[in-house]
């Protein structure tokens, strides 16, 4: 079961949000709350595999929630749901290490997929970027100024890449084949064809060693892979 925790300060979306987990035969609401002040320790207490955080950009405390979450809960994925399509907070969702940006508009069905996608641990947060340029290109010139001393969990989550697809970059960045990758991961030949076509896709660029260039230069994978 992936268990939820929904945060918001309008009864009536805490109400909705929760009806459709609960209407879910994988899924089950752990418990909920209206402060996001009060989120932390609850959520805290409660571990829950995904957390649902209304947010407003009347609300200065939220970039703060997101982050405190993120640092003391590294394993829980923090969906951000806003009443407005707003940039900024989409730049803050990313800064602070959000997983998802939903607008309270979305469907029901989009709103349980995506809960789903971050329970697996998917960024979908960075689908979003890719169609906002003018936001993944702030975000990368903000954190290409970070240093080495800065403290691992403030760097972004910032990959347009699945976890899976990340595996397969390291993989070849090892130097394995196709054939060596489906192997070593369990999965079939086909399926590492399908996820490096996506890859190239998603960075646009012409083959696999473009990508893995392009991948090394942003941090999604380690230099130290290399031909091990």
């Amino acid at each position: 079961m992936i268990r939820v925790l929904i945060s918001d300060a309008y009864p009536l979306f805490r109400r909705g949000a929760g009806a459709s987990i609960q209407e879910e035969d994988d899924m089950e609401l752990v418990g909920e709350t209206e402060d996001g002040q009060e989120l932390l320790p609850l959520a805290i207490g409660l571990d829950p595999d995904v957390i649902v955080y209304g947010v407003s950009s009347l609300d200065a405390r939220g970039p703060d929630v997101t982050r405190a979450l993120h640092l003391q809960l590294p394993n829980t994925g923090v969906i951000l749901m806003s009443d407005e399509d707003d940039e900024q907070m989409l730049f803050e969702a990313v800064k602070t290490g959000a997983r998802a940006y939903l607008l309270k508009t979305t469907s029901a069905g989009e709103f349980v997929d995506t809960v789903r996608r971050v329970a697996r641990g998917e960024h979908v947060i960075d689908e979003t970027l890719l169609s906002r340029p003018t936001i993944a290109s702030k975000v990368l010139n903000e954190f290409s100024s970070l240093n080495d001393d800065t403290p691992q969990e403030f760097r972004p989550l910032l990959a347009p890449l699945s976890p899976r697809e990340i595996e397969i970059l390291d993989q070849i960045c090892k130097g394995g084949s196709n054939k060596q990758i489906a192997r070593t991961l369990a999965i079939s030949e086909q399926t590492v064809k399908n996820h490096i076509t996506s890859i190239l896709k998603k960075l646009a660029v012409n083959d696999r060693t473009e990508a893995v260039i392009y991948s090394l230069r942003r941090g999604w994978i380690s230099v130290d892979s290399l031909g091990k």
